[in-house]
């Protein structure tokens, strides 16, 4: 699994975070467990593969926001309240 993590400016409230969210599921219909935060300013979700940032990021633009900057990491499943 793959992690991606997207740093979005102008976020304000629940809705934002659901517009953003809506808009990454119809970007990379793969994509699961999408969360958003507009404290933290990221949203994030888990991937099989690798995403292609471009579309990605267009997605986000053309909601309203801005997207800052885009990551992707390697995730590993922890267990039962975080051991492995």
């Amino acid at each position: 699994m793959i992690k991606t993590t997207m740093k979005i400016d102008g976020m304000m409230c629940g809705m934002c975070e659901a517009h953003v969210c809506e808009a990454i599921r119809k970007a990379v219909p793969a994509a699961k467990k999408v969360t958003a935060s507009r404290s933290r300013k990221e949203a994030s979700f888990l991937t099989e593969e690798a995403v292609d940032e471009g579309p990605l990021k267009a997605a986000i633009d053309a909601t309203g926001y801005t997207c800052l900057g885009i990551e992707s990491a390697p995730y590993e499943k922890k267990g039962l309240f975080g051991w492995i």
